[in-house]
């Protein structure tokens, strides 16, 4: 099934542009809360049921295993059936893994949680290709990283809500050490799904085609999809630092609130999960000063900093004491907010025909969050939870080295600049200008010209 006739995003009106970009927007909510509460429920869990750190983390496994498995499946159903048919699709399995819930606390099952975690994965994998990649091409290439980093600020709205509700509801009096609240929490979860999901139905969203997308590129004299996909550099590596950055964010956000306590400065488990909330409003915050900053600077250089920045406090978080240790996870906090995001709009920039393959494969590497929990929490069993963090500090490195090479790419192609560049504009610009210099001087434009202009010249 051919997804429906559309256009590009730089076509729409004004008013319709807005409403889009609002509309899926508010789909940047659901998956923030969702995340929010699961590394909450990390510390809740090991409790209720008496495991260890490193078994805590298989709600991360399935989380973000999830992505890995379901993203290709994502991507093909986004492409064949459209951007919001993919969304209703989304946020169905949000609902039914939300719905799961249930039936796990009541019988006070782990596993039943970790599957149920795993159809929220689905769901959420789901929105994320659609929604991402819708809000990336619903505009010009130059502020897709700006736009998705604000779309993806309500995200961490919601991401740090979820920690201050389960401050309140899980960890306080008899809550500590019992389920009741969690299902409670989860249905509600699960309505907030289905009410999107009718939203949407009654919605008017203009579909943005993919061969609108190649079209766009090629009037600007630009052939990145030409070839086979794999030779998409640009996106296939953005998929690697993006399986390397999101693990590394998942596992420092999955024993934040064990690495409070520990610090030995009278944290307890309570007042560690509000300290987590208030990391993730630093990162929020850092969200929405990087859609300033973006408009002015190249969204490659400005990541290569960032993912210096966070090498840098990572690794002293691992080697600092006390509130020392405390400051600088949440220095690391502010500078992870804008990876994510240009990982994603600089991976799929200018794919054109593969837009939505490209944003299935960078999804994929949301998988990473799969592993490298496990392997910090099994580093953390073995000395102690401030040393794990040496485990992320390689994704962010990994990262950072993606970054600098798209600086290094982008600077042999179109010369070295700290701001952010139009580059359609440009080469539209300079297309138009050699068109112009070869219809003045006679010489052909088109291969369909230069063909005729051959012929004619061996029949003379």
């Amino acid at each position: 099934m051919a997804p429906p006739a559309g256009t590009t995003g730089a076509q729409l009106g004004r008013r319709q542009w807005a409403y889009a970009f609002a509309l899926v927007t508010s789909l940047f909510f659901t998956w923030g809360f969702a995340y929010g509460l699961l590394d909450v429920l990390n510390a809740h869990f090991q409790t209720v049921f008496g495991i260890s750190k490193l078994q805590s983390t298989l709600l991360q496994v399935a989380y973000f295993g999830a992505y890995f498995v379901w993203a290709p499946f994502a991507g093909v159903f986004v492409r064949r059936i459209g951007y919001k048919k993919g969304i209703h699709v989304g946020l169905g399995l949000y609902s039914l893994g939300a719905i799961f819930f249930w039936p796990s606390a009541k019988f006070e099952k782990y596993g039943g949680f970790v599957g149920s975690t795993f159809v929220i994965g689905c769901g959420l994998c789901t929105l994320e290709v659609a929604a991402n990649s819708y809000i990336s091409v619903l505009g010009t290439p130059q502020y897709a990283a700006a736009r998705l980093n604000f779309s993806q600020g309500f995200q961490g709205i919601a991401s740090f809500a979820g920690p201050l509700i389960a401050s309140r509801w899980f960890f306080t009096g008899t809550n500590a050490t019992s389920l009741g609240t969690v299902q409670w929490v989860y249905l509600a979860v699960a309505g907030l799904g289905i009410f999107l999901n009718f939203l949407f139905f009654f919605a008017d969203l203009p579909e943005i085609t993919e061969d609108a997308l190649a079209e766009e590129i090629h009037d600007a004299g630009l052939d990145d999809d030409q070839g086979p996909f794999w030779r998409q550099y640009r996106c296939v590596f953005g998929f690697v630092a993006q399986t390397a950055y999101v693990g590394a964010q998942v596992a420092v956000g999955s024993l934040a609130v064990n690495f409070f306590v520990d610090q030995g400065v009278g944290i307890d488990q309570s007042k560690a999960s509000q300290l987590f909330s208030f990391c993730q409003i630093t990162f929020t915050i850092g969200r929405f000063v990087s859609v300033v900053i973006l408009n002015f600077i190249d969204p490659a250089l400005l990541l290569s900093f960032y993912g210096f920045c966070c090498s840098a406090f990572c690794l002293l978080v691992s080697q600092l004491p006390g509130y020392g240790a405390i400051g600088c996870i949440f220095a690391l906090f502010f500078f992870e907010s804008i990876c994510y995001p240009c990982i994603f709009t600089l991976g799929t920039k200018n794919l054109g025909v593969y837009t939505k393959k490209g944003s299935g494969l960078i999804v994929m590497g949301v998988g990473g969050g799969a592993w490298y929990p496990s392997a910090q929490g099994a580093l953390a069993d073995l000395t102690y939870t401030r040393r794990s963090f040496l485990v992320p500090m390689s994704g962010y490195i990994a990262m950072t080295i993606y970054a600098v090479g798209l600086v290094v790419d982008q600077a042999k192609k179109y010369g070295f600049s700290i701001r952010n560049r139009d580059e359609l504009s440009a080469m539209k610009r300079e297309a138009t200008g050699h068109n112009a210099l070869r219809e003045r001087d006679g010489t052909p434009n088109s291969p369909e010209e230069k063909k005729a202009s051959a012929d004619l010249s061996e029949v003379a």
